[in-house]
């Protein structure tokens, strides 16, 4: 349950002698910040502010107001150095906005979709879309590693039957996972190869690089899809121009798929794309942060995008939010 703070008494503890403050604030605990979200939500409805959040042991401590009815609320300050960092990275005004009140870490999961990657046994399979040269490959090289890694042997198959050397790439991976790679490139080849999954080994899928605008690669995209039964993951680069990343995503999102990772997040300066991908319809689940196979990916967390957006470099265009020429 969570805990109410009342803040409408007098100094002193004489009730009513008081006028009434301007908003309602109540003080939160849960487990984590999505289960805070929902109490707040479900309590003071979708018009309430998040004034501040902290870890406590057991979970979190959330502050959260609701404007009065009869007084007008005063709008919550405003950090400039964040407002600085969002205008840099090129975060889409409106998006930046609602990403000025309370901590950023918390503003974003309340904003955003954060979800982890399912790669346990018996998970639907993931297929890896995205354009070419986003990262794909590497992205399912990556999660084959962390499988492995933990005891795990996925089932590992390549359906880019277009890109000259796409297979040798993964199995020089795969091969030195001790891991077998298959190649299905059509769906009967693909039904073929699904059909060699063991007891509900996770199963990892390398999509060809499309084009989503295209009629006919989006509907090779769903015949795959419907064919393997799994979920469809989309690579984008962070440092995309922000208007090309939301257009990308929403063109997959119509494909069906429903889960981002943002790769190069180490090389990228700004990465304002990443986000309007994010709120174009896709639920952030992993972050590209280095070159390795085996350590260069992990799972996308607030705290993480938080920690990247405030990585401003100490330059007058930085301060003005300007781009340089």
């Amino acid at each position: 349950m969570p805990l109410v703070g009342s803040r409408g008494d007098a100094p002193g503890g004489v009730r009513g002698s008081a006028p009434a403050l301007p908003m309602r604030l109540k003080l939160y605990r849960a487990a984590d910040n999505a289960a805070a979200i929902a109490q707040v939500r479900a309590d003071l409805g979708a018009d309430a502010l998040i004034l501040s959040s902290r870890r406590i042991q057991g979970g979190v401590e959330v502050t959260a107001a609701l404007e009065r009815d009869d007084e007008p609320a005063p709008p919550p300050a405003l950090d400039p150095r964040r407002a600085t960092a969002l205008g840099w990275h090129g975060v889409p005004a409106g998006l930046a906005r609602r990403l000025e009140a309370g901590p950023l870490a918390f503003a974003l999961s309340a904003v955003l979709r954060f979800e982890k990657l399912v790669l346990r046994e018996a998970a639907p399979p993931l297929l890896v879309v995205g354009p070419p040269g986003a990262g794909k490959t590497l992205t399912v090289a990556r999660l084959a590693a962390r499988l492995v890694m933990a005891g795990t042997a996925p089932l590992v198959v390549t359906a880019d039957g277009k890109r000259a050397g796409a297979a040798e790439q993964l199995a020089a991976f795969t091969r030195l996972l001790g891991l077998q790679l298959l190649v299905a490139s059509a769906p009967a080849a693909l039904s073929r190869a699904l059909a060699r999954r063991e007891a509900g080994a996770p199963v990892l899928i390398d999509m060809p690089g499309s084009d989503p605008f295209d009629p006919a690669q989006r509907d090779e995209i769903a015949a795959l899809a419907s064919i393997a039964g799994g979920t469809l993951a989309v690579v984008l680069p962070a440092g995309l121009d922000v208007g090309e990343a939301s257009d990308l995503a929403g063109a997959y999102a119509t494909c069906g798929a429903r889960l981002l990772a943002a790769t190069r997040l180490d090389l990228a300066r700004r990465i304002g794309g990443v986000l309007a991908a994010a709120g174009a319809g896709l639920a952030l689940a992993e972050a590209g942060i280095g070159p390795g196979a085996a350590d260069g990916m992990v799972p996308m967390t607030p705290d993480l995008l938080a920690t990247r957006l405030m990585r401003v470099p100490d330059l007058p265009a930085a301060r003005t939010g300007a781009r340089p020429t």
